[in-house]
């Protein structure tokens, strides 16, 4: 690609949207500014497109959302998929728009599409999907990124994110599509007029929020518990739905954020929207000063994970996603025994870099643990599998250490929704019996020991960071590591070269899909995973420690910590 051809074919031509021409004048005299924004093409995956909002091949914007759209449009038509789409979108910046004008796209190409009225969390576009059987889904987000960020998912049929080869195929269909005058497109209001463009109706909604209901196990003592919660939908989605599930499962005390109630993609009071990191709940915890809540909750921009924190002394203690999705396990495991309504052969799901306590807590059950690669698609995959056999009421739950839970197979993501009425389900029944959230975690830890998780980000921005986290990927490759920060090395597995090699040498094969993941395995039930980020330009580190207690697992983790990333030489 001529770069500077490019920039000048859309300095002349990208006047859609009326943003764009000025920000490609400001960067006339700026040729790295210039190289970033036309390097490459924004990448189109199993995880569709996101990036920065602005004008260029590599920035989220009209016309890289009406090509794909195109592309996918193409594919849907020469695949036999049912020529209906659904279309979800968040509260960030030129979502609604972008959901539009991929709507006016499909339309233009025969192709029905239904809309939500208004912003919707991602699960409830993977309901969409398979409730009006539609042949594929669309939802614009870019999850808890940043505020510059947008982004673009895809889903299939089965409401799972799409395939790596149906990805494929778009992508192949996409690099044919000529950026300026190779998109149909038709004209919104008159696309509604005619029958095209459909909104989602009330029903929908409601049918989602039954089956949400449905994964309740005790809501007979959330009304008495008097749980009192703070909730931030962290300017998202969640602000509606959220509530009124806690509403109607009997949480009648929710004090709501108010600065990070409403819509707002610019994420005044929480630069980073990630319920994983304390910026993100500082606003809420100030609020829990005065309001002296059993519970915080907060749910990320687009409403598939949810953050928590609980009373501990005088302040409020944040829960990883992990110890969240422990207890979470644990709470359904043993609830539903109690209740009689455990299935024969249960199964739960997890990703590999998710803590392995849950391996002890699926023994004690008699829970067959299903571990798959990173990504919510491949927990909704088995899921998917479970249903094609006869077997959905199998599984019983499945989460990710990243803050995403799903229990029912009613939609194949991660949904915020039901993991935020689990939560405070769980929390209303432990206080019901004198039990608070502290005292539920430590229980768990006497019983199957202190399993710590770590999660360390690095960043690599623009294109010499994309070498960066190749050259660092491939230098691992190229080294055998036997001791790591005191430990010994027992295991290293190449998710990419699907093999996995022991202290010996001795090798053996990986029956996982293809991913850019490293494992290492150390003695003393340590592990080190490390993989690139497939949403944001970074690399994640995950260190796993177990001991008796918790300020040992710490320190053990500090070490390796300490060591592996002058390995990686950041």
């Amino acid at each position: 690609m001529d770069i500077r051809k490019e920039y000048e074919l859309w300095l002349e031509k990208a006047t859609e949207d009326p943003d764009l021409k000025p920000e490609l004048e400001q960067i006339k005299d700026k040729p790295e500014e210039i190289n970033d924004r036309f390097y490459r093409e924004l990448e189109f995956g199993t995880a569709g497109l996101r990036g920065v909002i602005g004008a260029g091949t590599n920035r989220m914007n009209v016309y890289t959302v009406k090509k794909a759209t195109q592309g996918l449009a193409e594919y849907i038509l020469s695949s036999g998929l049912e020529k209906k789409v659904a279309i979800g979108y968040d509260s960030r910046i030129k979502s609604t728009y972008f959901a539009q004008c991929a709507a006016e796209v499909l339309a233009a190409n025969g192709i029905k599409v239904h809309i939500y009225k208004e912003l919707m969390p991602t699960p409830m576009l993977s309901w969409a999907v398979r409730y009006l059987k539609c042949g594929a889904g669309i939802v614009v987000t870019a999850s808890h990124n940043p505020a510059k960020y947008n982004g673009y998912k895809v889903y299939g049929a089965d409401g799972c994110q799409m395939t790596s080869e149906a990805a494929d195929a778009v992508l192949a269909k996409i690099n044919n599509i000529d950026t300026f005058s190779g998109i149909k497109s038709a004209d919104f209001n008159s696309a509604v007029e005619s029958g095209m463009i459909n909104y989602i109706g009330d029903d929908v909604i409601d049918a989602y929020i039954a089956k949400v209901r449905e994964q309740s196990l005790h809501t007979d003592v959330v009304a008495k518990s008097g749980l009192k919660v703070v909730y931030s939908p962290l300017n998202g989605t969640g602000n509606k739905p959220v509530r009124r599930i806690l509403s109607e499962i009997g949480v009648k005390d929710v004090v709501v954020v108010p600065e990070q109630e409403n819509p707002d993609g610019n994420f005044p009071t929480c630069p980073f929207p990630n319920p994983e990191i304390r910026e993100a709940l500082a606003v809420g915890l100030k609020l829990c000063e005065k309001e002296k809540p059993d519970l915080m909750l907060a749910t990320d921009p687009d409403c598939d994970r949810v953050g928590i924190a609980v009373p501990d002394g005088d302040g409020y203690e944040l829960f990883t996603g992990n110890e969240t999705g422990a207890l979470l396990l644990e709470y359904v495991c043993r609830e539903r025994l109690a209740l009689g309504r455990m299935p024969k052969n249960p199964v739960a799901v997890k990703t590999i870099v998710t803590s392995d306590i849950t391996k002890a807590i699926a023994k004690k059950y008699g829970v067959e643990l299903r571990e798959v690669l990173t990504g919510f698609k491949y927990i909704g995959e088995q899921v998917g599998l479970l249903e094609a056999a006869g077997e959905e009421e199998r599984y019983i739950f499945g989460f990710e250490e990243s803050y995403g839970y799903l229990a029912g197979g009613y939609v194949r993501d991660k949904d915020a929704v039901v993991a935020s009425m689990l939560i405070c389900e769980m929390a209303a029944f432990y206080r019901s019996k004198g039990i608070s959230m502290i005292e539920a975690r430590a229980r768990l830890y006497d019983e199957y020991g202190v399993y710590l998780n770590k999660v360390e980000n690095f960043g690599f921005e623009g294109e010499a960071g994309m070498t960066k986290m190749s050259e660092i990927m491939a230098g691992l490759r190229n080294t055998k590591l036997d001791n790591i920060g005191g430990l010994k090395v027992l295991a290293t597995t190449d998710y990419k070269a699907s093999e996995r090699v022991e202290a010996d040498g001795t090798k053996s094969e990986v029956k996982l899909p293809k991913s850019n993941v490293i494992t290492y395995n150390l003695e003393n039930d340590a592990s080190i995973i490390i993989r690139p980020s497939g949403t944001e330009p970074k690399i994640k580190v995950y260190y796993t420690t177990k001991a008796p207690a918790r300020d040992i697992a710490v320190e053990i983790q500090k070490e390796l910590s300490v060591e592996f990333t002058k390995i990686l030489g950041i």
